[in-house]
């Protein structure tokens, strides 16, 4: 008779530290077998040296070399559709509980039900926790129960919501005995599931004292190298989100903080909102006439759009993965403003090439540039491309190091001209929301 086991599934959690659903898997009363599925629904629309990929992989990879060296287990690694893998999985498995942790993107939402249907058939349980967020779903509504749709009402909400609540962590460490002991758990190499090593290396976290201290004065100048880049390791779960804002609140940052809850504002709608990840949180601006100029969207892919510190954002993101927050917003406000091209050309370039991409957020603040989500820049703010410099890389240290050829002949004058652009924005979006 085969043993009985329990499932804890790896998903956006990718850390053997304070992990909710894993605590709580390894707390059961049955041994667990971790599990990670390499999910070609996904995989499939990636390039096959993606960088997030790569970081994926390698992640686990360390997970499992402690698991078997410290503790006699392993993570099981598979590839496939995330049902074909748990209808083999119940087949050869004595399953009593499937354990993981919440996810709320509208893909992970159809599959997180699919997987659940399939497993109550089987008599399987299927228990999910909330780990990636302080606050989900309907945590913080309006006294009349319906979603926030205003950022700072709702961080207010979340500081109030917060100062109520006592911050658990999950000791993992203490639980790990329930552990499968198999260190022969199958396993993939990065070539079995189609990939080569990504040469974009994605840099760890900095969340230290003085960083969160200077973040206000510092976080708005791109050649300075101040921000976290905490983005993918949020985004994959390779850090808890209860430690930073543990962290954010003990140096008493409320500009650091905010930037966090900002992630958790964005989930908040995407969540009440599913329809937002491809349609405008505000209808009248799927009426805008956008021009989608192809061959003007490869010059702002490529960072030949004449306007240095626009190109200068794009050639980082191309070549580095990362792109400074204030320039993402200048770039989008200047594909959607300036060029008329549709956010979502921009929203799915930006899926395509940045290591932190989060639906939610991306999404939002895609949104917020175009003037059509929740919450955003009005229609007629239209960033001036040239003004930026003088305010945000005065001294051109970020231009210099990212566009060197802009004063070169070579490089290419501006594709349109400023005032003309925002003229023919204002008369375009006008028409669109009489």
């Amino acid at each position: 008779m085969k043993e009985t086991i329990n499932i804890f599934w790896f998903r956006r959690d990718l850390r053997l530290d304070d992990n909710h659903g894993f605590y709580e898997a390894l707390k059961s009363k049955y041994p667990v077998m971790p599990i990670f599925i390499f999910d070609t629904d996904i995989l499939d629309k990636l390039p096959k040296n993606d960088a997030r990929v790569t970081f994926i992989f390698e992640t686990l990879q360390n997970m499992r070399h402690i698991l078997e060296e410290e503790h006699g287990s392993s993570i099981a690694l598979y590839q496939g559709k995330p049902l074909d893998i748990f209808k083999k999985l119940v087949e050869s498995h004595t399953i009593n509980t499937v354990y993981t942790n919440h996810d709320y993107e509208p893909y992970a939402k159809t599959r997180d039900a699919q997987i659940a249907s399939l497993l109550q058939t089987h008599k399987i349980n299927f228990n999910t926790f909330k780990d990636q967020v302080i606050f989900e779903k309907d945590d913080i509504l309006k006294s009349d129960a319906t979603p926030y749709v205003v950022y700072t009402p709702y961080m207010k909400a979340w500081k109030a919501r917060f100062k109520t609540i006592s911050l658990q962590h999950y000791n993992v460490s203490a639980c790990l005995s329930t552990l499968v002991k198999n260190t022969h758990l199958p396993n993939l190499t990065l070539s079995d599931i189609g990939f080569s090593r990504s040469n974009q290396p994605i840099k760890d976290y900095k969340v230290d004292a003085s960083l969160i201290q200077n973040y206000e004065t510092t976080r708005n100048f791109p050649a300075q190298d101040s921000t976290s880049k905490l983005g993918p390791h949020l985004r994959f779960g390779t850090v808890s989100i209860r430690k930073m804002i543990q962290k954010a609140v003990a140096e008493k940052n409320e500009t650091f903080w905010q930037e966090l809850i900002w992630r958790e504002f964005f989930m908040h709608i995407l969540w009440h909102f599913p329809q937002t990840a491809t349609q405008s949180f505000k209808p009248k601006y799927d009426r805008i006439d956008w021009r989608n100029n192809e061959t003007e969207f490869k010059r702002w892919c490529e960072g030949k759009t004449g306007y240095p510190l626009v190109d200068a954002g794009m050639r980082q993101l191309n070549q580095t993965g990362f792109m400074h927050n204030r320039v993402r917003m200048l770039v989008g406000s200047f594909l959607c403003k300036h060029l008329l091209i549709d956010w979502r050309w921009g929203e799915a370039y930006f899926a395509e090439k940045l290591h932190d991409y989060d639906m939610a957020s991306n999404v939002g603040n895609w949104q917020w540039v175009a003037g059509c989500g929740v919450d955003a820049a009005p229609y007629f703010r239209i960033f001036n491309p040239t003004t930026q410099i003088e305010k945000f890389d005065k001294n051109l240290r970020y231009i210099n190091q990212w566009v060197p050829d802009f004063q070169e002949l070579t490089y290419p004058a501006p594709m349109v001209d400023h005032s003309f652009a925002r003229e023919r924005c204002l008369r375009v979006y006008k028409e669109a929301l009489q």
